[in-house]
Formats: structure tokens, C-alpha cells, sequence
């Protein structure tokens, strides 16, 4: 497995690079205090930016991950702003940049290259963004400001372009035995993002460093309980499952990192944080969901279990006395074209509630709303009551166990502590 390059530090200076080995890692919330006000909006509108593109269909290459996108976003403006306002420490590179230099100039400019250069049918929007931004920079420091931005995307952009994202994804043979993972009713799709794992990774020295433990024997009390919950609560005629547990499966059907992108959006704005603090909050959350998202295919292709509906049609064959198969099972969510453990929705959510607990403390209203179940808001008092939901909203859309969401849970636990830390 290749190592992560976010442990290399460049020190840019005139245009050339010079490679200086060093620690880096993101700036402690602390660092915020030498900020300047003002500007967070920069980062909020190239991320709804993003947002846009991805949800728009045809946009998004079908074997590269959109996580990859945000934190090559995400992780350009931040150090674009780092340059700039020499507060706190760059995520991957230091560019000595003239004092007069724009913070906002910096950070618009290299959020428009990084999505031009991934998204170049969008030339034309990102263009009319950037231009908008800029018009209210103060000539000044704007030139110096687009130079940073720019150098700092070009470089990031140079680095990562051969990081394994463009492989072909391999095909896997369909399981055959009791708890192997094949590919899942109504269309039998094959396994999707089979090359991730193989992905190098922002912050993580390897894609299997929090790998979840072995799964638990199908013959055993802890499978046949999980199984039951999710034959019960998640089939698609389920007369156990609550009114509100069906809005809960289909609320938060849609990609969980747009979520809590939007979460973010709502909470970085509300709390009038500069533009140091939008910077750091959106390179920490979309870094940690990038690399979860290796971590978590990693997991998955390692251990190929099979989907509940593929566990239930066949319980009858698993060998444990305490479930039974039922033929015509049917979730009432589709099920992705990947393995069920560890669960997607626990890891990423759970990253993202440790990311800004870890900025804005536990307590905070939040107001989500969802793509899949448009006009539905569900209020949460925490972080951690959203990612919960979200997490165990997969057992009653039939998609996940229990076993998936707690190997979920502490995936994106322990990913997340690492990038803080980092």
C-alpha cells in the first residue's frame, strides 16, 4: 500500500519548489485567533460550488469518488489562506508570498482552479464565481492574492494526479459460500469502487490503519440478532417499522458527505467565523471523509460480507438455528453495489460529528435537510444525535445491520481523531 503524501511539506519560493521534509498537519482551533474577520463566504460559495456540480448528473466520473473532489478543494484553500494570513499550518505546502497578498483572493483563486481543472465543462460558472469574488477584493493585495491561490492549486493538483483515482476498478468474482458478498437485487450490479482501497490516502500513512475487526461468526448470537433487527425493521412491507423510522431511511438516502457539507455550511455561517476558521473546518471535515472513504472500501473489500438481502434470501444456509430464510425479502431502501461492513453512512457521519465537535463543541441546533426527501427538515440538538440517526437510519432502509453501523461508527472515529491530530 502506498503512504500517504500528506506527511511531505513543500516550501515554495518564487515560483520554484524545494522539497523540505517536515511535519504538517492542519492548525489547532487556536490558531484562528490571529485571523483576519471576514471571508468565510469565499469558502461556503466554492463548496456549494461543488455541491452543485456533483449533484448534477453526468458531471461526477462514475469510478472517481466525489470525496476526493471536496478535500482537493478544501485542502487547496486552506493552505492558500494559511500563505496568506500566516496563521496556522498548511496541510501540505508553505508558499512565501508578498505581505500585501489577499487572503480572499487566495482562497477564490485557487478554489476556481482546482474545479476547473476537475470539472472543465463548469469553466464557465466557476469563472463568473471567481470573477465576483475578486471584483470585491481590494486591488491592492488581489494579484499577489491570485498568484498564491493559484500556485498552491497547481500544486496540489500535480501531486495528487497520480494517486490511483483514475485506475480501472478490477471485477471480483461473486461469493459463493454463507456470508460472502455477490451483487444484490433489482439490477445486480458489480461491485463498485473496487480500486479505492488502493487510492493513496490525504492524511493516513495507509489505507488499512483502522481497519475494523474480523466480522463476527454467522453461527453465532451477535449475527443472528443483527440480522432479525434488519429483517424486521428494514423489509420494504415492514409492519414493525415506525412511521418515522421510514422518513428517517429515506431522508438521508442520498450521498452522506453532501450532508454534512450542508451541515457544515449552516454552522460555519451561523457562527460568523472568519475566514481562517471556514478554511480550517471545511480542509478538516472533507479530509477525514476522503480518506474514511478509502478506509472504508478498504475494510469492505477485505472482508466482502454479504448484504442483508443477500443474508436473509438465504439464512437457511448460514448454519445458525436463530434465523430463518425468507426468499422474498425485500429492503425497503435499494441496496449499494458494494459490502455491507463497515457501513458508509456510520463512518462518514460519525468523522464529521467528532470534526466539528472538536471546532464547536457538542451542543448545536441543527436544522438538516435532505436531496432525497425534498421539504422534509429533521432537527437535531447535536452532532452526534445526526450522525446516530444517520447511521442507524440504514437498518430500517434494509441496507445495513448493527454490526455495520458500530464497525462504522469507530472507523470514522478513529479516522477523524487522526486527521485532527495530524
Amino acid at each position: 500500500m502506498t503512504t500517504s503524501m500528506s506527511r511531505r511539506h513543500l516550501l515554495v519560493t518564487g515560483g520554484a519548489a524545494a522539497a523540505v521534509l517536515a511535519t504538517t498537519g492542519l492548525p489547532s482551533p487556536a490558531a484562528a485567533a490571529g485571523g483576519r474577520r471576514g471571508g468565510a463566504d469565499v469558502v461556503l460559495a466554492w463548496n456549494r460550488e461543488l455541491l452543485t456540480t456533483v449533484r448534477t448528473a453526468g458531471l461526477q466520473p462514475a469510478t472517481v469518488h466525489p470525496t476526493r473532489s471536496f478535500a482537493l478543494l478544501h485542502a487547496a484553500i486552506h493552505d492558500a489562506v494559511v500563505a496568506t494570513t500566516g496563521t496556522g499550518r498548511p496541510y501540505l505546502f508553505t508558499v512565501e508570498v508578498p505581505a500585501a497578498a489577499n487572503p480572499e483572493a487566495a482562497a477564490a483563486q485557487a478554489g476556481h482552479d482546482v474545479l476547473a481543472a476537475l470539472y472543465p465543462t463548469r469553466a464557465g460558472e466557476f469563472a463568473n464565481l471567481l470573477a465576483g469574488q475578486l471584483a470585491r477584493v481590494h486591488p491592492a493585495g488581489r494579484a499577489a492574492g491570485v498568484r498564491a491561490g493559484g500556485l498552491v492549486a497547481r500544486l496540489l493538483l500535480g501531486l495528487r494526479a497520480n494517486d490511483g483515482s483514475a485506475a480501472v476498478p478490477p471485477a471480483i468474482p461473486p461469493g459463493t459460500a454463507p456470508g460472502q458478498y455477490r451483487p444484490t437485487p433489482p439490477a445486480f450490479a458489480p461491485a463498485a469502487f473496487t480500486h479505492w482501497a488502493a487510492v493513496t490516502p490525504f492524511v493516513l500513512d495507509r489505507a488499512g490503519r483502522f481497519r475494523p475487526g474480523a466480522y463476527p461468526a454467522l453461527t453465532g448470537t451477535r449475527y443472528a440478532k443483527a440480522l432479525n433487527e434488519v429483517a424486521a425493521a428494514g423489509r420494504d412491507g415492514s409492519t414493525t417499522r415506525t412511521a418515522d423510522e421510514t422518513v428517517r431511511a429515506r431522508f438521508w438516502a442520498a450521498p452522506i458527505w453532501n450532508y454534512w457539507n450542508e451541515i457544515a455550511q449552516s454552522v460555519v455561517g451561523g457562527s460568523h467565523g472568519n475566514l481562517v476558521v471556514a478554511a480550517r473546518v471545511f480542509a478538516r471535515l472533507n479530509l477525514a471523509f476522503a480518506d474514511a472513504v478509502i478506509a472504508f472500501y478498504e475494510a469492505k473489500y477485505h472482508y466482502r460480507i454479504w448484504r442483508p438481502i443477500t443474508a436473509i434470501r438465504l439464512a437457511g444456509d448460514d448454519g445458525n438455528p436463530a434465523t430463518d430464510g425468507v426468499p422474498d425479502w425485500s429492503s425497503l431502501a435499494t441496496t449499494p453495489a458494494d459490502p455491507a461492513y463497515p457501513g458508509a453512512h456510520s463512518v462518514v457521519s460519525q468523522a464529521g460529528a467528532l470534526v466539528l465537535r472538536q471546532e464547536f463543541g457538542p451542543r448545536w441546533p441543527l436544522a438538516v435537510t435532505s436531496e432525497a426527501l425534498p421539504g422534509v427538515v429533521r432537527r437535531f440538538a447535536t452532532f452526534q444525535d445526526a450522525a446516530d440517526e444517520a447511521g442507524l437510519s440504514r437498518i430500517v432502509a434494509g441496507v445495513h445491520t448493527r454490526l455495520d453501523h458500530e464497525a462504522g461508527r469507530q472507523l470514522g472515529l478513529d479516522v477523524a481523531a487522526f486527521v485532527l491530530r495530524s
